[in-house]
Order: structure tokens, then C-alpha cells, then sequence
């Protein structure tokens, strides 16, 4: 499998650290996105996530950047995508958007190829529904930063057949992760129950109870967390765990999953977290 070419549809932070590990394993990368920006961005943005992964994680640098940046092809057209063996999508947590995407990707890509669908909360079957042959997309919620979490959440939509889980759980043990394979619904495992635990601490922070330092002391310090959950969501980008939660609500009608109203006026002040500067804590 090694030397084949995947394509990372979406030049995020995410698509970004994708593109790093998977070219640090020997693949061939295409990395595209239609913002010329966020193409221009990406080489500055994968140096910084393989400087805090060499950090973070004994070994990963060695295997020098340069040798990783020589192996992806950075672009904002689909040229090549039609080689590819798999396709990440990476973009936007949308529906609207994902469906333009996959409708573009279908007039490109090979009949053959594997879509893995990067998505936090969307039943991978909805997304799936989308593209010519739902047998040949999965779900893959891989966890931020990229290149330091070995667990990557494998969702099997529906139509999802027995070769494309295959193909995939042996890409990303290629990669050095540790495939979870699980079956679909909105939100999966991960963010059914992260994301109930990042609103109910902002709704601690919001009632005055302790502090966003407080709380994150106190799940680090009394539960063994590496990062406490106003710190993960930050992490994350408060827009994101927003657009997430109401994702889940939508899904599952049910009012657990209603968002904290101080965390939506964070995100409709600007502050999303590390990736505005201010968030819970400020950057």
C-alpha cells in the first residue's frame, strides 16, 4: 500500500496534520483546498504541528520535514485526484458543503477509490448517501493532534462493506494508529460523551461554580485527564464543539445536548479558542 497516493481534500489544521502523518508513513499526498489561503498556509502549519509532534511523541522526527514536504503536492485544483487509491475529506463540519464537495469529487475519482470521511458528529450512512457507492466510504474521526493520537475512531455506515473496513483499518495501522471500528450513529462514541462533558463545564463556568481552571484542575488532577475539557475545547475551536452539539440535537432531539448559552456567545464574540486567541483561556 505504501507509495500509493492519497488525496486530503480540506487544508484545515486537521487536513494539515493528516497530510503530516500520512506522508511521514511513505505515502504520496495530494493536499487540496479551493482557499488559495489555506493552500499557502498549510507547509507553515505543517512545520509547527511536526515540531510539537517531535515534542509531544518520542521518534516522530525521524523522518526528516523535508523528506515529508517533498512527498505532498499542495494545490487548489483536483489535478491527480482521479490517481488516488483513497480519499480523506477533510473540509468543514457542513452538510451543505461536504455534498458540493463529494459531487465534484464523483466527476474525478476512480470507480474504485475508498472515501474516508472525516467527520466528528454526521451519521457517516447521510454522508455516504451522497456518493455513487456507499460501500466504498467509511467514517474516520481521527483525534486532535493528529500525529500524537494513536486512537482513531472507524465508523461503519450502513452500506459500508467488509473490503472497504479492511482496506482502511490496514491504512491506518500503516500510519501506526489503532483503529476502533464501530457502528453509526450522529456523534459516534467520542463526542456523544466529550461533548457533554465540554457544555457541562462551560454551564459550571457560566453558573459561577469554579473556574474554567477549576474545573480542568479537577478533571486532570481527580480523573487522570491529560487535558481537562474547557481546555480540549479550545483545542477543538469552540465553533466547532458548537456546530457539533447542535448536530447531536438535531439527531437526537433530546435536551442533554443543548448548548451552554455562554458558549454560544463566546462563539459569537470570535472567540473559538486557540485558533482566535481567546477562548477559555487566551493564546
Amino acid at each position: 500500500m505504501h507509495n500509493r497516493l492519497i488525496a486530503i481534500i480540506g487544508a484545515g489544521v486537521m487536513g494539515c496534520a493528516t497530510a503530516l502523518d500520512v506522508a511521514r508513513a511513505g505515502y504520496r499526498v495530494i493536499l487540496q483546498d479551493i482557499s488559495a489561503s489555506a493552500i499557502a498556509q498549510a507547509p507553515e502549519t505543517i512545520r509547527r504541528e511536526y515540531r510539537s509532534a517531535c515534542f509531544l511523541k518520542q521518534g516522530y522526527g525521524e523522518v526528516p520535514l523535508n523528506l515529508i514536504l517533498e512527498r505532498i503536492s499542495f494545490q487548489t485544483q483536483d489535478e491527480g485526484v482521479e490517481e488516488a487509491y483513497i480519499i480523506i475529506e477533510n473540509v468543514t463540519e457542513n452538510l451543505e458543503l461536504k455534498k458540493e464537495v463529494y459531487e465534484r469529487l464523483n466527476h474525478k475519482a476512480r470507480a474504485d477509490v475508498i472515501y474516508a470521511l472525516n467527520t466528528s458528529c454526521i451519521s457517516v450512512t447521510k454522508l455516504a448517501s451522497f456518493l455513487p457507492d456507499p460501500g466504498r466510504a467509511i467514517g474516520v474521526h481521527l483525534m486532535n493532534p493528529v500525529p500524537v493520537k494513536s486512537m482513531v475512531e472507524v465508523i461503519k455506515g450502513h452500506h459500508t462493506t467488509q473490503d472497504t473496513e479492511q482496506v482502511m483499518v490496514e491504512f491506518l495501522e500503516s500510519l501506526g494508529k489503532n483503529p476502533v471500528v464501530i457502528e453509526d450513529l450522529p456523534g459516534f462514541v467520542s463526542n456523544r460523551l466529550s461533548h457533554l462533558l465540554m457544555n457541562e463545564a462551560a454551564y459550571i463556568v457560566q453558573d459561577g461554580i469554579a473556574t474554567s481552571e477549576q474545573v480542568d484542575a479537577i478533571m486532570k488532577k481527580g480523573f487522570n485527564y491529560q487535558m481537562g475539557p474547557l481546555e480540549t475545547a479550545d483545542l477543538i475551536g469552540l465553533d466547532t464543539v458548537v456546530h457539533s452539539l447542535k448536530v447531536l440535537y438535531d439527531s437526537y432531539q433530546d435536551p442533554k445536548f443543548r448548548c451552554c448559552p455562554m458558549l454560544q456567545k463566546m462563539v459569537d464574540a470570535g472567540q473559538w479558542g486557540r485558533k482566535t486567541g481567546q477562548g477559555f483561556y487566551a493564546y
